[in-house]
């Protein structure tokens, strides 16, 4: 048989209520008692009933994480962020996984609901529209946006700095000396998505470059290698891609060594997010990198503020610095023009 409250409180002389103060840390129980209960606890091996005792308090020391998709390796390192946060302040994380499956987005949000969590972090699968938001404000639970652009909104949200990171990207194309550029993106209503476009789109302009060819698709590695074998075989003057994210990014190299499109002698390429396998996919990825750890983290410290202040904490946007982390994906277009040219020389030799 499970040792229950009663039993502690029988074995260490005190009544039910007084056991129960003692175990769940409250003020006001003198400490000799506080220690002969826990002790007695302790010895019987006793587990406290997180259920039962969420009844009392209204709390059930439990958040969700609700991403679009589990096989990108950024929400890997979001979610270790909010974890390590989750821990250290007590309490449980539940991941969730919604396939960019809107309907399987809010199926989520309302079984979390129904299952009492604290609050939730939510990385929505495209911008959330005037009558979903309501429906998470209908929730009545603390929700905190992973992907939310910088607006007025009754949510809080944390997030990398997208718009300069699409500024820094759209700038070093520029530089390199591209006219000809693509981007590569997901759904055209994605908060995160749309504002790196923004940024993107304005630095080209400032740089007197023509806009962005640009196509959307599904941001993810199989979204950037169904664009990438799409568009490349038609539109051959494209000198460089912007990716909405790393793992697209490496779905178009993977289509350019398909198609053998070398990078970067013939298409320079720029990811986003700086995810680990930037850095040993062949070649190493130039990315924008964002503070993925400290996003997760980040977000759980501001749900938890809202949790504790049980509705009475207002909104907070917090926006997190990104930089451009330069490898070897990227060449200047004069470089390119040169091995096209030893390339033609090279196959008339051939021939």
């Amino acid at each position: 048989m499970a040792v229950t409250l009663k039993d502690i409180a029988r074995a260490a002389g005190v009544n039910a209520s007084t056991a129960s103060r003692c175990l769940s840390g409250f003020q006001g129980v003198n400490e000799g008692t506080r220690q002969r209960v826990m002790q007695v606890a302790a010895e019987m091996n006793y587990r406290l009933n997180r259920v039962a005792r969420g009844l009392v308090t209204g709390r059930s020391h439990t958040l969700a994480l609700l991403i679009s998709d589990i096989r990108n390796p950024y929400f890997a390192e979001v979610a270790r962020g909010a974890e390590d946060a989750a821990h250290a302040s007590g309490c449980d994380l539940i991941l969730c996984n919604s396939d960019f499956d809107g309907d399987k987005q809010m199926n989520y949000l309302r079984s979390l609901s129904e299952k009492r969590v604290d609050g939730i972090l939510m990385n929505s699968v495209a911008s959330l529209r005037r009558e979903q938001l309501k429906q998470l404000i209908d929730l009545r639970i603390p929700i905190v946006l992973l992907n939310k652009p910088p607006v007025r909104t009754e949510f809080s949200t944390v997030l990398a700095d997208n718009h300069e990171g699409g500024r820094l990207a759209g700038s070093y194309l520029a530089q390199l000396g591209h006219r000809t550029i693509a981007h590569f993106t997901g759904p055209k209503h994605h908060g995160n998505l749309t504002e790196r476009l923004r940024g993107f789109s304005a630095a080209l302009n400032s740089a007197r470059v023509p806009p962005p060819l640009v196509f959307h698709g599904q941001n993810s590695f199989s979204g950037g290698y169904q664009l990438a074998r799409r568009i490349l075989a038609d539109h051959t003057g494209i000198t460089a891609i912007f990716a909405g994210n790393d793992a697209m990014a490496f779905g178009v190299g993977l289509a350019a060594r398909e198609l053998k499109i070398p990078i970067p002698e013939r298409i320079s390429l720029i990811g986003f997010d700086d995810v680990d396998l930037s850095q040993i996919v062949n070649p190493p990825l130039t990315t924008i990198q964002t503070p993925k750890y400290e996003i997760g983290q980040a977000a759980v410290e501001t749900l938890l503020r809202h949790v504790r202040a049980g509705g009475s904490q207002p909104a907070e946007q917090r926006i997190l610095s990104v930089k451009l982390v330069i490898r070897e994906s990227c060449a200047p277009l004069a470089a390119k023009l040169t091995a096209a040219r030893q390339a033609d020389v090279g196959g008339m030799h051939e021939d």
